[in-house]
């Protein structure tokens, strides 16, 4: 972000897109249970991608750069496991996990004009597994 926005300055516009999860949020990954190990580390670092977004969307706010996250949740992808698919599905209120296409639709709206008015926004894509 700090280099970028650098030459974002020196345009007087820019979008910063960081991705996240809805982990950093709530501490703990969806199937975790009282009790049993949440992926602190993993969460921690979530978090902190949420604070740095807002921390910048307010830096750079003067310069028309919007700064804004999307938190995903589980996305199913090649790699995921038909196990983990079906441990994390039922928890997921829409009853799917994502996909990487519902995160990459939502990147490019906040990258869109349409987008131009959103600044510090985590943009939850978790089919309602957090609703906040």
């Amino acid at each position: 972000s700090k280099v970028v926005a650098r030459q974002m300055i020196k345009q007087e516009e820019g979008k910063i897109i960081n991705i996240t999860s809805f982990t950093g949020k709530t501490g703990r990954v969806v199937y975790s249970r009282p009790g049993t190990p949440t992926k602190a580390h993993y969460c921690a670092s979530k978090a902190g991608i949420i604070s740095l977004t807002k921390s910048l969307a307010w830096e750079l706010a003067p310069y028309n750069i919007n700064v804004n996250a999307v938190a995903a949740g589980s996305i199913a992808t090649e790699a995921t496991d038909e196990n983990k698919k079906k441990m994390v599905t039922p928890l997921v209120p829409l009853g799917r996990m994502g996909t990487p296409e519902d995160i990459a639709a939502r990147v490019l709206f906040l990258a869109s004009p349409e987008a131009s008015f959103i600044t510090g926004e985590i943009l939850d894509v978790n089919g309602g597994t957090l609703m906040d």
